[in-house]
């Protein structure tokens, strides 16, 4: 495991989230829309969001307590912080990175139809 990998995961998902609201906020998004992105990708209602957040529980326990990560999880690709997501070995590191990628579309003002990865109807 490298430095930053451990890094990561003893931060406290509460310390980073701060910055993912204020960020979407400058960009004329909302506090719900982050909740919505993390709850789909995770399974985390929002009461339990909540204790994660009052808890400062580290990155590590928020993913291997996640009520249910979602399959279609898979489907986000592209490059987040210089990296491939989908050559990512490390899984712990692959699942901050597709919260870091869908982050980073929110505050690109994609639909959220789009970041939570919807079907497309034909």
């Amino acid at each position: 495991m490298n430095n930053a990998s451990e890094r990561i995961r003893k931060t406290s998902v509460a310390s980073i989230y701060v910055h993912y609201v204020a960020k979407a906020e400058r960009r004329g998004r909302t506090k719900a829309e982050v909740d919505e992105i993390i709850g789909w990708l995770t399974g985390y209602n929002q009461q339990q969001l909540e204790r994660v957040l009052a808890e400062k529980i580290t990155f590590d326990d928020f993913f291997a307590q996640a009520p249910r990560l979602n399959p279609a999880r898979s489907l986000i690709t592209g490059v987040v912080c210089g990296v491939r997501i989908e050559e990512i070995e490390d899984p712990f590191m692959r699942e901050v990175r597709y919260l870091d990628k869908l982050i980073e579309e929110l505050n690109k003002t994609r639909p959220m139809s789009k970041i939570l990865r919807a079907p497309v109807e034909a």
